[in-house]
């Protein structure tokens, strides 16, 4: 199969902006999945006034001696994610929901609910629950919902251990994400083996390509970032769907939403951010 050109070039012209992106157009491509887990809607409700303070970095001591099984800690992280401005209530519930200590090792499951990102092996990290937060909540703005409030099917760019995946599946009808990675394509899958999610199936292959199969999809987001975003992701998105993503080197990479139109892309860019390098090949 031959690759596609790398990296994507947008139309000249094409408007950018710092501000927040402006609600997404509605999809104009049906979706069908082929197969639904009706778990969403069983998740536990919460409501949370969201006040405008920095997040903070760590759950204080006397959270953390609760266990990593108790629902308590978990709620406090959720708690934390809605004071420093994460207002989908779906997110924070799908965050809730998910047991973020079952997806790092044991050695650093005490540290499963401070915000911060913690390794997972082969150099790679699992995201902070407040940055997952941020990016699937504006994969959601503007998309259009079912009558259980979840995205279309939507495609995630780097499994690592499957945290975000999993999340994922609470909040989207079809979930495809895939890893270059075997050593964690193997663990992501031993990770989300007790969801019993049958929306969520796990590639391996490389994320540069995306997954054709699955295509066209409402929404692509990626949790590694490269110079720019690689035309196959932007072939594969469906009219009215929407690309988050990191783009840039090093230090210098920002957090781009790109919304796909009848008219065009229009592409907007958000606050700096630090990912891990996206890199071709499976490995």
């Amino acid at each position: 199969m031959s690759r596609p050109s790398f990296p994507a070039k947008l139309p000249s012209g094409m408007p950018q902006t710092g501000a927040k992106p402006s609600v997404a157009a509605k999809a104009t491509h049906a979706v069908t999945p082929k197969k639904i887990a009706a778990r969403a809607d069983s998740m536990p409700a919460i409501s949370l006034k969201s006040v405008k303070k920095p997040i903070k970095n760590q759950i204080p001591a006397s959270q953390q001696g609760m266990g990593m099984d108790s629902a308590a800690v978990r709620a406090r992280m959720v708690k934390l994610l809605a004071e420093g401005g994460i207002t989908d209530q779906a997110v924070l519930s799908a965050m809730n929901t998910i047991e973020r200590h079952r997806f790092v090792d044991t050695a650093l499951a005490p540290q499963a609910y401070e915000d911060t990102s913690l390794p997972i092996g082969l150099s790679q990290t699992i995201s902070k629950p407040n940055v997952v937060a941020r990016m699937i909540a504006l994969l959601r703005e503007g998309a259009a919902l079912d009558s259980q409030g979840r995205m279309g099917r939507v495609l995630e760019i780097g499994s690592g251990c499957g945290y975000q995946a999993a999340i994922l599946s609470l909040l989207c009808k079809e979930v495809y994400s895939i890893e270059r990675l075997r050593g964690l394509y193997d663990k992501a899958l031993v990770n989300i083996r007790h969801l019993k999610a049958a929306n969520l199936h796990l590639l391996l292959g490389d994320g540069m390509l995306g997954a054709p199969g699955g295509a066209p999809y409402s929404g692509i987001i990626a949790a590694a970032g490269g110079e720019a975003i690689p035309q196959a992701w932007v072939d594969q998105l469906a009219v009215g769907g929407r690309i988050v993503a990191p783009t840039g080197n090093g230090a210098a990479q920002s957090l781009i939403v790109i919304d796909k139109t009848a008219r065009g892309l229009k592409q907007t860019v958000l606050e700096s951010v630090l990912f891990v390098p996206l890199k071709s090949g499976v490995a």
